[in-house]
């Protein structure tokens, strides 16, 4: 299952009775504009492992420019949007047609993700990802910067059936600000054929926390790392207190109970499990520097790790 055509635009007036910018108030179809129509496609990069087309479109106040590229091995195609944005009372969303009717859909929040059933159009909130599909295929789509969006099925003149995935991505409220959304403005999405809900959530992290250019050093282990996709690390870091101890915080994403375990690159001497301000510490178990975890299902666990000094030998050793 793969999207139908690339990414396009739509406007449509939005114009809530009360509290513009709290509310989305989107306009009948007959108020949406399709920016469907090109101002100009170039090919900017066609090496061996980078490809790259650029569109250009605008309606005559904002200009739209969007890159579509392709990387040699990469699962996704990556979207750069940029935006310069002159509206008032209208919003804009990105759309992605899938040729084929989902059965659910799954967008990320923070530490889990919320399930929708078959598509309504109601707006709802996402970060970071979005999962859709059915029982024999799925799209999933990541973003670098939270946004609402909406799905929608809609009948094709053909007879069969799509379903729409709309990213909000920019509104012009009158107030309290008047000049909200003005200017320049740049996304960057993935959208990955084939995905399951963990590939989304995986791309989601990839595009939020990006790798940084470090200095030229030997390849080392992962300083923390779990042996099951649905556990993710999200934190690690030194103990607020000063001790010197390490804490990692991670959850369960995939919405099951499940048994993993986490393994950090340094000789432990003790391990507990505390709340999410670093207190309350219980006694956890440990195997030398593997760490066994039972999960319920979106649980968040704090890890509270007392590092063994180099003369000390580690309890499990």
């Amino acid at each position: 299952m793969a999207p139908e055509a690339s990414a396009s635009r739509w406007t449509t007036r939005d114009e809530p009775v009360t509290g513009p910018a709290r509310t989305l108030a989107l306009g009948s179809e007959r108020t949406r504009r399709d920016l469907t129509r090109a101002e100009e496609i170039e090919l900017v990069a066609a090496g061996p492992l980078v490809a790259t087309v650029r569109i250009s479109r605008g309606n005559g106040r904002s200009v739209f420019t969007q890159d579509l590229t392709l990387t040699a091995g990469s699962p996704s195609l990556v979207v750069d949007t940029e935006v310069d944005w002159r509206e008032r009372d209208t919003a804009l969303k990105q759309t992605w047609p899938l040729d084929g009717p989902a059965a659910h859909s799954r967008c990320g929040i923070p530490f889990g993700h919320t399930s929708h059933g078959p598509a309504d159009g109601a707006e709802r909130p996402l970060q970071r990802w979005i999962h859709v599909g059915a029982a024999h295929w799925g799209v999933g789509f990541a973003s670098d910067t939270p946004h609402g969006h909406d799905i929608v099925r809609r009948d094709r003149d053909d007879g069969g059936t799509s379903t729409v995935v709309r990213h909000t991505l920019l509104r012009a409220p009158r107030g309290p600000d008047p000049y909200a959304d003005r200017g320049a403005h740049r996304f960057r999405h993935t959208v990955r054929p084939g995905a399951t809900a963990g590939d989304a959530v995986e791309d989601g992290y990839l595009l939020a926390l990006p790798l940084r250019p470090g200095t030229a050093a030997p390849a080392a282990d992962p300083l923390a790392c779990t042996d099951h996709p649905d556990a993710v690390v999200e934190t690690v870091k030194l103990a607020d207190d000063r001790s010197g101890d390490v804490v990692v915080r991670l959850y369960e994403a995939g919405g099951n109970a499940m048994r993993a375990a986490l393994t950090v690159d340094f000789a432990v001497a003790a391990v507990c499990t505390t709340d999410l301000s670093e207190e309350n510490a219980e006694p956890a178990p440990h195997d030398g520097s593997r760490i066994p975890l039972n999960l319920r299902p979106f649980e968040i666990r704090t890890l509270r790790i007392t590092r063994a000094q180099p003369d000390e030998e580690p309890p499990g050793a």
